[in-house]
């Protein structure tokens, strides 16, 4: 994809991703005992959409840009906000009322859930985005920042100490065998620590090496694995992305439901053209 996260921050598929996962770091938070995220492409943490890159292609416009004027118009039905605020919740501390200057990707985003004795390993082998991911995590001993490839990462920090938590795997698909590390990754991590939340994320140009995923994962032998996608547009044209999954294992029990809640708001919301967006929530691996 020659990926950039600058480029792309606050996108469709940034929103579909930031707001699930915020869906699962708010049902960890719901016990007392202490949970660690291990962030395996973490990117720079936060991203100014008022910058050069953000409004080349200006595709927060279409994302986090839109969705906040759905909400001021009072477009999103009520149960669909409801799931949607720990998301926004951390979009608006970061921003003045109404507006969107600043995005946070996913380290920023789990900090704001953390307590004093969740742990976060932010894991960024880019230098000029590791650097920045560095200053806008500082002095946080709660925050462990390492430059480290991902895909060493999704095995080398599981089992965490706490013995809770959610490694998000999200890689920049620079590689076309990108898609195959997903899978065997996983297989990896898993077999060090099965009952740990996993999600994965990927890109959608077309449906061949989405569905060659899921049909490797399918064979892993892992059980209870969820699978969501978002789609803003019909997969014709394969030269852009059309929408984007992730792959959930181990996850939280409401999870299934409030993303069958959310996500058809979420693709009528955004999607390119009036009735162009789908969903798909379905199980590849039963409990």
């Amino acid at each position: 994809m020659n990926y950039r996260h600058a480029f792309h921050a606050g996108n469709v598929a940034d929103v579909f991703k930031h707001a699930v996962i915020c869906r699962i770091l708010s049902y960890l938070t719901e016990k007392p005992t202490a949970f660690r995220v291990i962030d395996t492409h973490a990117g720079a943490g936060l991203y100014d959409l008022s910058s050069a890159e953000a409004q080349r292609g200006g595709e927060w416009q279409g994302g986090i840009g839109r969705l906040m004027a759905a909400l001021a118009a009072g477009e999103v039905p009520e149960r669909a906000s409801a799931l949607l605020k720990p998301y926004l919740d951390v979009i608006g501390a970061l921003n003045e009322r109404g507006s969107v200057k600043v995005y946070p990707g996913s380290p920023a985003l789990t900090r704001a859930f953390l307590r004093a004795d969740d742990r976060l390993i932010a894991c960024e082998v880019e230098a000029k985005a590791g650097a920045q991911l560095e200053r806008h995590l500082r002095n946080d001993g709660r925050i462990k920042v390492v430059s480290v490839d991902g895909w060493s990462a999704m095995t080398a920090y599981v089992p965490p100490p706490e013995r809770r938590g959610l490694v998000l795997v999200d890689p920049p698909y620079e590689e076309e065998a990108d898609f195959h590390r997903l899978s065997h990754g996983l297989c990896a991590a898993h077999r060090k620590w099965a009952t740990g939340i996993y999600a994965l994320w990927y890109p959608i140009k077309g449906r061949g090496e989405a569905d060659a995923l899921a049909k490797r994962i399918r064979k892993l032998d892992i059980p209870k694995i969820l699978r969501a996608e978002l789609l803003v547009s019909p997969v014709k044209d394969q030269t852009r992305l059309n929408g984007s999954g992730l792959i959930l294992v181990n996850p939280p029990w409401t999870l299934e439901g409030d993303l069958q809640a959310l996500l058809p708001v979420l693709a009528q919301l955004l999607a390119r053209e009036p009735g162009a967006g789908s969903i798909r929530v379905d199980w590849l691996a039963a409990e």
